[in-house]
Protein backbone atom coordinates (compact mmCIF):
# COMPACT_ATOMS: atom_id res chain seq x y z
CA UNK A 1 0.00 0.00 0.00
CA UNK A 2 1.54 3.29 -1.02
CA UNK A 3 0.79 6.62 0.57
CA UNK A 4 -1.51 7.50 -2.33
CA UNK A 5 -3.76 4.47 -1.82
CA UNK A 6 -4.94 4.86 1.79
CA UNK A 7 -8.26 6.66 2.21
CA UNK A 8 -9.45 8.36 5.39
CA UNK A 9 -12.18 5.74 5.76
CA UNK A 10 -9.68 2.88 5.48
CA UNK A 11 -7.29 4.57 7.92
CA UNK A 12 -10.01 5.13 10.51
CA UNK A 13 -11.24 1.55 10.17
CA UNK A 14 -7.69 0.21 10.57
CA UNK A 15 -7.19 2.37 13.68
CA UNK A 16 -10.38 1.17 15.41
CA UNK A 17 -9.72 -2.48 14.53
CA UNK A 18 -6.14 -2.31 15.82
CA UNK A 19 -7.22 -0.54 19.01
CA UNK A 20 -9.69 -3.35 19.66
CA UNK A 21 -6.86 -5.91 19.51
CA UNK A 22 -4.20 -4.03 21.50
CA UNK A 23 -5.50 -1.08 23.44
CA UNK A 24 -2.55 0.62 25.10
CA UNK A 25 -1.25 3.99 23.95
CA UNK A 26 0.06 7.28 25.29
CA UNK A 27 -2.39 9.91 26.53
CA UNK A 28 -1.58 13.46 27.49
CA UNK A 29 -2.81 17.00 27.43
CA UNK A 30 -2.02 19.00 24.32
CA UNK A 31 0.04 21.61 26.15
CA UNK A 32 3.68 22.69 25.93
CA UNK A 33 5.85 20.75 28.36
CA UNK A 34 3.19 18.14 29.11
CA UNK A 35 4.28 14.53 28.72
CA UNK A 36 1.94 11.75 27.65
CA UNK A 37 1.72 8.62 29.77
CA UNK A 38 0.84 4.99 29.06
CA UNK A 39 -2.87 4.33 29.37
CA UNK A 40 -5.25 1.53 28.40
CA UNK A 41 -8.05 2.63 26.10
CA UNK A 42 -11.55 1.18 26.10
CA UNK A 43 -13.53 2.12 23.00
CA UNK A 44 -17.28 2.43 23.06
CA UNK A 45 -18.08 1.33 19.53
CA UNK A 46 -21.52 2.96 19.38
CA UNK A 47 -20.23 6.48 20.02
CA UNK A 48 -16.51 6.33 19.26
CA UNK A 49 -15.79 7.52 22.80
CA UNK A 50 -12.60 6.19 24.34
CA UNK A 51 -12.65 5.63 28.11
CA UNK A 52 -9.60 5.59 30.36
CA UNK A 53 -9.47 4.53 34.00
CA UNK A 54 -7.20 6.42 36.36
CA UNK A 55 -6.83 7.38 39.97
CA UNK A 56 -8.43 10.72 40.82
CA UNK A 57 -5.25 11.75 42.67
CA UNK A 58 -2.94 11.56 39.61
CA UNK A 59 -1.50 14.63 37.93
CA UNK A 60 -3.38 13.78 34.73
CA UNK A 61 -6.77 13.53 36.45
CA UNK A 62 -6.19 16.74 38.40
CA UNK A 63 -5.02 18.63 35.30
CA UNK A 64 -7.96 17.41 33.22
CA UNK A 65 -10.36 18.35 36.02
CA UNK A 66 -9.49 22.02 35.51
CA UNK A 67 -12.19 21.80 32.83
CA UNK A 68 -14.67 20.53 35.44
CA UNK A 69 -16.18 17.12 36.15
CA UNK A 70 -18.75 16.28 33.49
CA UNK A 71 -18.15 19.63 31.81
CA UNK A 72 -15.75 20.92 29.24
CA UNK A 73 -12.47 19.17 29.10
CA UNK A 74 -8.95 19.81 27.96
CA UNK A 75 -7.36 19.50 24.55
CA UNK A 76 -5.52 16.16 24.51
CA UNK A 77 -3.58 13.78 22.27
CA UNK A 78 -3.74 9.99 22.15
CA UNK A 79 -0.69 8.39 20.51
CA UNK A 80 -1.07 4.80 19.42
CA UNK A 81 1.04 2.02 17.92
CA UNK A 82 -0.47 -1.42 17.35
CA UNK A 83 1.22 -4.46 18.83
CA UNK A 84 2.06 -5.74 15.33
CA UNK A 85 3.38 -2.28 14.34
CA UNK A 86 1.10 -2.11 11.31
CA UNK A 87 -1.01 0.82 12.56
CA UNK A 88 0.22 4.05 14.10
CA UNK A 89 -1.94 7.03 15.02
CA UNK A 90 -1.91 10.42 16.62
CA UNK A 91 -5.44 11.43 17.59
CA UNK A 92 -6.42 14.88 18.86
CA UNK A 93 -9.55 15.36 20.92
CA UNK A 94 -11.23 16.51 24.10
CA UNK A 95 -10.37 14.81 27.40
CA UNK A 96 -12.65 15.27 30.40
CA UNK A 97 -13.22 13.78 33.83
CA UNK A 98 -16.34 11.66 33.59
CA UNK A 99 -16.19 10.50 37.21
CA UNK A 100 -16.77 7.09 38.81
CA UNK A 101 -19.51 5.95 36.39
CA UNK A 102 -20.55 2.49 37.64
CA UNK A 103 -22.02 1.42 34.30
CA UNK A 104 -18.71 2.08 32.50
CA UNK A 105 -16.71 0.55 35.34
CA UNK A 106 -18.81 -2.63 35.23
CA UNK A 107 -18.60 -2.83 31.42
CA UNK A 108 -14.80 -2.71 31.20
CA UNK A 109 -13.64 -4.00 34.59
CA UNK A 110 -10.97 -6.69 34.35
CA UNK A 111 -8.14 -8.20 36.46
CA UNK A 112 -5.56 -5.72 35.14
CA UNK A 113 -7.71 -2.74 36.18
CA UNK A 114 -8.45 -4.37 39.53
CA UNK A 115 -4.73 -4.49 40.33
CA UNK A 116 -4.58 -0.67 40.40
CA UNK A 117 -7.57 -0.22 42.72
CA UNK A 118 -7.28 -2.04 46.08
CA UNK A 119 -10.85 -1.02 46.93
CA UNK A 120 -12.17 -2.70 43.80
CA UNK A 121 -14.92 -1.08 41.78
CA UNK A 122 -15.81 1.08 44.78
CA UNK A 123 -12.27 2.36 45.35
CA UNK A 124 -12.63 6.04 46.33
CA UNK A 125 -9.72 7.01 44.04
CA UNK A 126 -11.13 5.37 40.89
CA UNK A 127 -12.32 7.76 38.22
CA UNK A 128 -13.02 7.54 34.51
CA UNK A 129 -11.71 9.90 31.84
CA UNK A 130 -13.62 10.45 28.61
CA UNK A 131 -11.77 11.07 25.35
CA UNK A 132 -13.74 12.29 22.37
CA UNK A 133 -11.49 12.11 19.33
CA UNK A 134 -11.86 14.90 16.84
CA UNK A 135 -9.20 14.38 14.19
CA UNK A 136 -5.87 12.75 13.65
CA UNK A 137 -3.39 11.10 11.36
CA UNK A 138 -3.15 7.35 10.88
CA UNK A 139 -0.31 5.38 9.26
CA UNK A 140 -1.02 1.87 8.00
CA UNK A 141 1.47 -0.68 6.73
CA UNK A 142 0.10 -3.98 5.52
CA UNK A 143 3.42 -5.71 5.06
CA UNK A 144 5.02 -6.53 8.37
CA UNK A 145 8.70 -6.79 9.25
CA UNK A 146 9.82 -8.81 6.20
CA UNK A 147 8.20 -6.44 3.72
CA UNK A 148 9.67 -3.47 5.59
CA UNK A 149 13.17 -5.00 5.43
CA UNK A 150 12.69 -5.72 1.72
CA UNK A 151 11.56 -2.14 1.04
CA UNK A 152 14.56 -0.71 2.91
CA UNK A 153 17.00 -2.95 1.02
CA UNK A 154 15.32 -2.16 -2.32
CA UNK A 155 15.38 1.60 -1.62
CA UNK A 156 19.07 1.50 -0.76
CA UNK A 157 19.92 -0.51 -3.88
CA UNK A 158 17.79 1.54 -6.27
CA UNK A 159 18.32 4.93 -4.58
CA UNK A 160 14.54 5.32 -4.31
CA UNK A 161 12.07 5.81 -1.47
CA UNK A 162 10.72 2.71 0.31
CA UNK A 163 7.01 1.92 0.26
CA UNK A 164 6.33 1.88 3.99
CA UNK A 165 2.54 1.98 3.77
CA UNK A 166 -0.05 4.70 3.65
CA UNK A 167 -0.98 7.72 5.70
CA UNK A 168 -4.29 9.56 5.90
CA UNK A 169 -5.84 12.29 7.98
CA UNK A 170 -9.07 11.27 9.69
CA UNK A 171 -12.02 13.21 11.07
CA UNK A 172 -13.56 11.31 13.99
CA UNK A 173 -16.52 13.58 14.64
Amino acid sequence: MSQDQLTAVEAEKAFWEALEKSNTGLLGLDQPGYHAQPMTAFREAETGTIWFFTRADTDLARDVAVGGVGGGGQSAMFHYGSRDQKVWACIHGDLSVHGPDREIIDRYWNPVLAAWYPGGKDDPHLTVLRFDGEDGRVWVSDGGLLKFAFEIAKANLTKSMPDAGGVADVNLR
